[in-house]
């Protein structure tokens, strides 16, 4: 049985992830890119789905884990009662091939490990034939269909589809266990230098972290969480992953389980927007000609998200080759949403895009148009029923959040014509924006309870009503926006903790039953900072901060009943709504005020929506 879920933690070469588990496992792996399938699955079923197990054999056995310096390079200090020994794991970065370095190293006295080695491809339908080539590696083979494995290390002997080995490790002993996902059809790679993969992978991550700057509470773990987001952007193609896995239930034992290793528009943006406040910019450009790629052809065909490379067909289907996370089945391959219509991720990548300009990197000569492009785009259908930023499987409807994400779209149209010199339809923006904001004001709040409503149809609240401050819809500290968090803390808000929505009104037409989402959380704090409430912001944020796990990982939600992380990990949006949260407390702590991500409210308020 798989572990808890904040019990793993991941090792990244930005193309891909592993998830360790504090007893020594990697219990899942898809190679070479986040979004391929499993090697090894136990995380979505048993140790006989796939696993690579590095641990010691005594039962009284502890460990202790941290990332070395600022990376992802993993180091588990094991004691027994015989002595201790350190495992070191990481994936190599800079070689341009998908790989792992596991390096033992003995500290004191001698330790017995042990390995156990379940090679299942394919989402676990395919058991590879494996061969030992009886080289001084000890070097095993396995192929299945178009992948191949290269494993090296101690000798291994196979036993009813595993290959094990027990051995002991001495004070001052150095081994070193690596493997290597190859094309089939490709000769085998040569062997991988330990020392020099992990020292290279521990410099270009801590290389990365030395430019991070932030004064104010919660610097590290803003830092750790930058760099869960680009752990999850592909290297070469820009593509930022939701999250590292799929089909973690938002919800133990139930059907709400998803695929998040994709790019979604909306949670690129943001990521991009959060790095950008931190001086990132290689990245975001990176990401801007991502979009481009992805975008390519008729606006009236962009999707809400793709693959990492900027595929499109992500056709969604359930597997039953793994029976999912402690039961929780289906488990799904892909995801449905892609052909969702969200009226938000226009306003999003808008947005993104000006924080960009406003902190110096220039259009170039296609991003503008692609943008001219999507505003036209958006001029045909702006006004339609959406699935929203949830992605409801339930009807279509109006969400005050799409049409406050559509007003923001043309406000930074507008701006970048204003405060950029760019060319467009300026004044018919103005009109739509102004169009849009009297029909938010007028069907998407509830004046009898003084608060903006999930959607035009209803007076039910949602948690992406607090991001009408962060896009400077309304200030923080407007009557309707404290009246709006008011109605939230009291339909929302589960043992300190925000829900989205409650799913018991069958809104997303799904089983009811969720868990509190971190982000929603993240952003209630983000809005006590922003209006005032600094206090009510340290309290919250130092209880969200507490649920990280011990090497500072976030998946989406949180069970405070059981006290344990639920979903998709490392999830995206966790960890930039951490961020942003951070920023919004140090600004109000008199930090100084960062150039995006703040939402500051400007003419769109006043004088330019007359």
């Amino acid at each position: 049985m798989a572990l808890a879920i904040e019990d793993y933690a991941l090792i990244s070469d930005c193309y891909t992830g592993a998830l360790v588990g504090k007893d020594g496992s990697i219990d899942w792996l898809c190679m070479p890119r986040y979004d391929s399938a499993s090697i090894f699955g136990a995380l979505l079923g048993t140790e006989d789905h796939g696993r690579w197990l590095l641990a010691p054999t005594h039962p009284e056995a502890t460990a202790e884990r941290h990332y070395r310096g600022e990376s992802f390079v993993l180091v588990t200090t094991w004691t027994t009662p015989t002595g201790v020994v350190e495992v070191i794991d990481a994936m190599p970065r800079g070689d341009h091939s998908a790989n792992i370095v596991r390096r033992i190293r003995g500290i004191s006295g001698s330790v017995e490990l042990h390995v156990d080695l379940r090679m299942r491809f394919s989402y676990a339908s395919t058991v590879p034939w494996v061969q030992q080539l009886h080289d001084a590696s000890n070097t095993l083979q396995a192929v299945a269909g178009p992948d191949a494995l290269v494993i090296r290390g101690v000798e291994l002997t196979a036993s009813d589809h595993s290959h094990e080995a027990t051995f002991t490790v001495h004070e001052g002993d150095v081994i070193d266990h690596s493997l290597a996902w190859y094309p089939s059809h490709k000769p085998l790679p040569a062997p991988v230098s330990g020392s020099v993969g992990i020292r290279a992978t521990e410099k270009w991550w801590n290389d990365w972290a030395s430019t991070f700057t932030h004064r104010g509470s919660y610097s590290s773990e803003v830092l750790r969480s930058l760099l869960v987001l680009r752990a999850l952007t592909h290297a070469d193609t820009g593509g930022v992953a939701a999250a590292a896995t799929t089909s973690l239930p938002e919800h133990f034992g139930g059907t709400r389980n998803w695929d998040y290793r994709y790019v979604w528009l909306r949670d690129a943006s943001q990521t991009l927007s959060a790095l950008l406040a931190h001086g990132y910019k290689e990245e975001v450009d990176h990401w801007r000609w991502w979009l481009l790629r992805a975008i390519a052809g008729d606006p009236a065909d962009v999707q809400i998200m793709y693959g990492l490379a900027g595929e499109r067909f992500l056709p969604e289907y359930e597997i039953d080759s793994l029976p999912g996370y402690h039961g929780a089945s289906p488990v799904r391959v892909g995801n449905a949403a892609a052909k969702q219509f969200q009226a938000d991720v226009i306003g999003e990548v808008m947005i993104a895009l000006h924080d960009a300009r406003l902190v110096g990197l220039e259009e170039n000569a296609f991003s503008w148009s692609l943008q001219r492009a999507l505003m036209t785009r958006l001029d045909q259908v702006g006004h339609r029923p959406d699935q929203g930023i949830w992605e409801i499987r339930g009807p279509a409807r109006d969400f005050t959040h799409s049409r406050v994400m559509v007003w923001a779209a043309y406000d930074r149209a507008i701006r970048g014509a204003e405060e950029f010199g760019l060319d467009g339809p300026v004044e018919d923006w103005r009109r739509r924006r102004m169009s849009l904001r009297r029909e938010i004001e007028r069907h998407g709040y509830d004046p009898r309870r003084n608060t903006f409503t999930q959607h035009f149809q209803t007076a039910e609240v949602d948690a992406s009503l607090l991001q009408l401050t962060q896009v400077g819809f309304v200030a923080p500290d407007d009557p309707r926006m404290l009246g709006t968090v008011r109605a939230i803390e009291q339909d929302l808000l589960h043992h300190g903790f925000l829900m989205r929505y409650r799913s018991s009104t069958d809104i997303d037409g799904l089983p009811a039953g969720e868990y509190p989402f971190l982000a929603c959380s993240f952003w209630l704090v983000e809005q006590y900072a922003r209006s005032g409430r600094i206090d009510a912001a340290h309290e919250l944020m130092q209880r969200l901060c507490g649920i990280a796990n011990d090497v500072g990982l976030l998946s989406e939600e949180y069970s405070p009943v059981s006290g344990r992380q639920a979903g998709n990990t490392p999830q995206a949006l966790s960890h930039l709504a951490l961020v942003r949260a951070a920023d919004a407390i140090a600004r109000a702590e008199g930090y100084g005020e960062s150039l995006v991500g703040g939402g500051s409210p400007s003419r769109e308020l006043g004088q330019a929506d007359d």
